[in-house]
């Protein structure tokens, strides 16, 4: 890999695109095992210069600049500023809101332009999904004046609170006596919280953009508690994500999601570390037991014993080893650049580990125990928990970024599959501003032939997880005619339709394509998507849908997860055993699928 030529697959593109879809499928997954996507140096360059200027200086700069605190540069005079704390969280919401942290970049699909975000939010016409249809004064799926004008007022409250200096506070002035530069004052913080409901509520993309799961109810904890109380309310939401994110992982899907993280990292030189995390490269590329480790040692049991050891050690050592520990933690998971690129959050939660465990530590009198009332501590924990308990019971009730899933293996997930030349019609989409991605590709100067392949390589992704293999096998049953279908990975094809995604397979399920139909109209058999539930923690399956986007969902059934590890991704031995639990009629009379 040179700093500006990535590693394209060794293929003569136009004899490659002539072979049959799992031979090519076979093909670039054994190529991503040891070269990942094959991004050029530049591209990653590119994502630690945005971290590092637009996120970390930038924002470091202006939170202390308007807390009347030590210069930028003076770390060790403002890590512990609790107002500083505030405004770096309200400066990430703003970024994220934006669209200029998580979901940026070529990486997570977006090539020219490589920001969505505000580009489809501040445009009136561009869709919007609302997150329950019962909700008054949320119908439809267009988004208006209105809905802009929400989006613009939601940046101008969060960078208002950011930019205005603290207010001296009560409770700040009992615990740290010592303490000038005060709390952002807490009447800022109303019209954000307000604001990111409302948002929420007629559009569930920046909602979840925002991260509103996890920074909502941090703001919530500013506007609201007193200096102590806020601090430990703090802890019990970290902790509570961290824990979420660990149990999460339990099953059988995570340690699918390690070999190819591991595989598409920068910062992993040695092609025979990343080949290490597969079984018997190139027969067999199901995780090898050193990616089992990875991810159940390093990832599910740090992610669970660790912020409950930071929650309740009153030691300082084992606080500090338990900090480092995390802190390792979100920086390797950083240095993987993942293809939702959450590099902002994974930054910010090193940082809040250092900020809310040593700067504040339980021996101080910042553990739970210490909030008053004491009962107000398991409220407050109840109340973060609702969601992920529901989601992880309920995946269909609860988007996977709520049920605190994140980067989990266990996801909703979606592959589109295009008649010849319908992809196309998607172009014609009112109010768009980007075009499909291999079109976006060939405006960069790249021939069609390897626009097309580098697109293949999504799919591929795709094919080295345990839905991959559910999704692939549907495709391969359902269709007679797949070897001439142009098949895509439905996460990048939905940024750039929503401007976001973050492998959330929620954010295009069937209201996303009947809005996408609405506007475009295909024909019959022109638009199959075989969309698949994130599993239910109690069980062994995984429920699918078949989509024909002009006639609405013509099959549902079910896979049993266990069959999908246990494949190679290419489908050597065929597809996957499926259950077939219901079928429309217009699957036997209108569909090209009968």
């Amino acid at each position: 890999m040179g700093f500006k030529t990535g590693d394209f697959p060794p293929v003569d593109p136009e004899t490659f695109l002539r072979k049959p879809l799992f031979e090519r499928t076979k093909a670039l997954a054994l190529h991503w095992v040891q070269f990942g996507f094959g991004s050029p140096k530049m591209i990653p360059a590119t994502y630690v210069v945005k971290l590092l200027f637009l996120y970390v200086l930038a924002g470091v700069a202006l939170a202390t600049a308007t807390s009347g605190v030590s210069p930028f540069w003076d770390v060790a005079a403002w890590w512990h500023e609790p107002v500083v704390y505030q405004k770096l969280v309200l400066w990430t919401v703003l970024l994220e809101t934006i669209g200029v942290a998580g979901s940026w970049g070529p990486i997570a699909g977006k090539f020219k332009p490589m920001t969505g975000g505000i580009l489809f939010w501040a445009r009136p016409g561009t869709i919007r999904l609302r997150p329950w249809k019962r909700v008054p004064f949320t119908a439809g799926d267009r988004r208006t004046g209105f809905d802009v004008l929400l989006y613009l007022a939601f940046l101008a409250t969060l960078l208002t609170a950011i930019v205005l200096p603290g207010v001296p506070d009560s409770a700040l002035s009992a615990a740290l006596p010592g303490n000038t530069s005060g709390l952002v004052r807490p009447a800022l913080l109303i019209a954000p919280i307000v604001l990111y409901v409302l948002n929420g509520l007629r559009d569930k993309t920046i909602f979840l953009a925002a991260r509103g799961e996890q920074y909502l109810p941090a703001l919530v904890f500013f506007a609201f508690l007193p200096f102590v109380n806020m601090i430990i309310a703090a802890k019990l939401l970290i902790c509570i994500v961290w824990i979420g994110a660990g149990v999460s992982k339990f099953g059988k899907h995570f340690t699918n999601v390690v070999p190819p993280m591991v595989s598409n990292s920068p910062c992993v030189p040695f092609k025979w570390l990343k080949r290490a995390h597969y079984r018997d490269f190139p027969n067999d590329i199901r995780p090898s037991k050193l990616a089992t480790f990875m991810a159940h040692v390093g990832g599910t049991t740090v992610e669970i014993i660790t912020p409950l050891v930071l929650l309740f050690s009153t030691n300082h050592w084992v606080t500090l080893a338990g900090v480092a520990l995390m802190v390792v933690f979100h920086l390797f998971i950083t240095s993987t650049f993942p293809l939702a690129v959450p590099l902002e959050w994974n930054i910010l939660f090193g940082y809040l580990a250092i900020f809310l465990f040593l700067g504040f530590p339980a021996s101080a009198g910042y553990g739970v125990g210490d909030m008053t009332p004491g009962w107000l501590a398991v409220v407050i924990a109840a109340a973060l928990l609702f969601f992920p308990i529901l989601g992880n019971l309920r995946p269909d009730l609860v988007s996977f970024l709520p049920s605190m899933r994140q980067y989990a293996g266990n996801w909703a997930s979606a592959l589109w599959a295009f008649a010849p030349g319908a992809e196309a019609k998607l172009n014609t989409l009112p109010h768009r501003p980007t075009k499909n991605q291999v079109d976006q590709l060939q405006a960069m100067g790249y021939p069609a032939e390897v626009a097309e392949i580098t697109m293949q390589q999504t799919i591929a992704w795709r094919s080295m997880h345990s839905q991959g293999r559910g999704l692939f096998s549907v495709l391969a049953k359902k269709l007679p005619d797949l070897e001439t279908r142009t098949v895509r990975e439905a996460e990048f094809g939905c940024n750039s339709i929503l401007g976001f995604n973050f492998g959330d397979g929620h954010m295009h399920n069937l209201d996303f394509v009947n809005a996408v139909q609405k506007r475009v109209g295909f024909a019959p058999g022109e638009w199959i998507v075989v969309w698949v539930e994130s599993q239910a923690i109690h069980s062994k399956v995984q429920h699918y849908q078949v989509i024909d986007a002009a006639l609405g969902v013509i099959e549902r059934g079910h896979w049993t997860v266990a069959d999908a590890v246990n494949e190679q991704p290419w489908l050597p031995n065929g597809p996957i055993p499926l259950t077939v639990t219901w079928t429309a009629q217009q699957a036997e009379t209108g569909s090209v699928l009968a």
